[in-house]
């Protein structure tokens, strides 16, 4: 894609939001010089994610994987992900098969998430946790394998993610292992991420919360990923509407402010950083 400016390093265009206007989100993104990285949460999204970027080969890249929420499938189910309620278990087998597609540049979403329970407030259960954690070694081996990094999602759950990453990362070869998309962990949790090899994605949450400043000041302008992880969390002033890619624009403004450096600095340094852990 020519006039590239930003890479959205996480999105769901494939999800059930966009079913209506798919094609409207994508181009307003290219419009804006806006790349896209969609990211799969298990095969059926990681498909539809193969799929589209397929459809646009210049804009839009792929990542495969298995979020943890959907190994405690009773409880999750989002209509803005998928429209029907449809029970996935982890296969190894149809992960590999689309990993190696030449549209995808990464595994994942996949990591740990320990957030209670959306429907009752209870604390996820000890063995849900334990099969989080083998799922999650499962895709970082299939990551080293095939020489991709990770996409991580991680919630309440940092002291357990570190240490797994630690038994893979400890002495890192590439600086290039992947990104822990949406950070919410403190400084020391981000220390322990970099010094692993790996980047901190940002999005439209720190133009409304100030929990994320430290980490945001603080963090490498050279480490540092932008994301919408649309369609959730819209950032200011689209608070509460539908999130798209092409609102990435506001969370480099908020990184430009907290920084007291130029937007372009912020987005030159976005765009090379995706450019890298990416290789696109």
């Amino acid at each position: 894609m020519s006039g590239l400016r930003l890479i959205d390093s996480h999105a769901h265009v494939q999800f059930a939001a966009y079913d209506a206007d798919r094609e409207a989100v994508i181009a307003r993104a290219r419009e804006g010089g806006v790349g896209i990285v969609n990211i799969g949460t298990q095969h059926s999204t990681s498909s539809d994610a193969v799929q589209l970027a397929r459809q646009c080969p210049d804009s839009v890249w792929a990542t495969v994987g298995f979020h943890p929420s959907h190994l405690d499938s009773d409880a999750h189910h989002d209509p803005n992900e998928l429209s029907e309620r449809v029970r996935e278990t982890f296969d190894a087998g149809k992960l590999r098969e689309l990993a190696y597609h030449p549209t995808v540049v990464a595994v994942g979403e996949c990591g740990l998430d320990y957030y209670p329970r959306a429907d009752s407030g209870q604390r996820i259960a000890d063995s849900v946790r334990q099969a989080q954690k083998e799922i999650f070694r499962l895709q970082i081996e299939l990551a080293l394998e095939i020489g991709k990094p990770l996409v991580i999602h991680c919630r309440q759950a940092f002291p357990d993610l570190i240490e797994i990453l630690k038994s893979y990362f400890l002495n890192p070869k590439s600086d290039r292992n992947g990104v822990v998309h949406f950070f919410s962990g403190s400084w020391m949790n981000a220390e322990n991420l970099l010094d692993l090899g790996f980047y901190l994605g940002f999005g439209g949450v720190i133009t409304f919360a100030r929990d994320y400043d430290e980490v945001v000041r603080r963090a490498p302008l050279d480490r540092l990923l932008v994301e919408t992880d649309a369609p959730f969390v819209a950032p200011v002033p689209h608070r509460g509407k539908r999130n798209e890619p092409a609102y990435i624009v506001e969370t480099v403004k908020k990184i430009a402010e907290l920084r007291g450096i130029s937007y372009d600095e912020v987005a030159e340094n976005a765009l090379e950083n995706a450019r890298n852990l990416f290789r696109i």
